[in-house]
């Protein structure tokens, strides 16, 4: 599993990539609620698998905290068309 790093100052999580790369997950949270409004891939990693394990390690650490998502970004309401095993942790 990828390191994750909660930045709250910047409303973001941080998942180690490779070398100093980082991915990041930009949100808006309410109450026990995450919007994930935005997710960023460096663009040298593009193309490469790393949104996949961005996700994987972000839906993983929402599962441990107890935190639901309502998926704004683009890429996360893709990701959570095709991967349903992470359907609990939409928010209603």
């Amino acid at each position: 599993m990828n390191a994750i790093t909660h930045d709250p100052d910047n409303k973001c999580y941080l998942i180690a990539l490779e070398g100093d790369a980082v991915a990041k997950v930009y949100y808006e949270k309410k109450g026990n609620i995450l919007d994930v409004i935005s997710t960023r891939i460096p663009d040298e990693l593009q193309g490469k698998g790393y949104g996949k394990v961005m996700m994987e390690a972000f839906l993983a650490e929402m599962k441990s905290s107890g935190l639901l998502i309502v998926s704004v970004c683009s890429y996360v309401v893709h990701y959570m068309n095709k991967n349903l095993q992470w359907q609990d942790l939409l928010a209603k």
